[in-house]
């Protein structure tokens, strides 16, 4: 599944097209590395995203096309959150 697509799917970003553009502008890495939106999300990847001043950090547990929102936090687990 495509980076932009997991992330909304997953409901860390709220919209596609927002997570297209925080991967555009190198605010999403992917093991260490800054990724496109194509990036082929593997389970086992850890996402990190920057939200301006602050950062999550998440481990990919589980790949859905979609999913119910009740559902969509067991797609991750968070790893840390951090003021930067």
């Amino acid at each position: 599944m495509r980076l932009d697509k997991y992330l909304k799917v997953s409901r860390l970003v709220k919209r596609r097209t927002v997570a297209n553009e925080a991967c555009d502008s190198a605010r999403v890495t992917v093991n260490g590395k800054a990724a496109k939106a194509s990036y082929d999300v593997k389970i086992g990847d850890e996402i990190t995203i920057a939200f301006g001043q602050k950062a999550v950090t998440v481990r990919v547990l589980e790949i859905k096309e979609t999913t119910k929102k009740a559902e969509a936090v067991g797609m991750y687990e968070v790893i840390s959150e951090s003021d930067a």
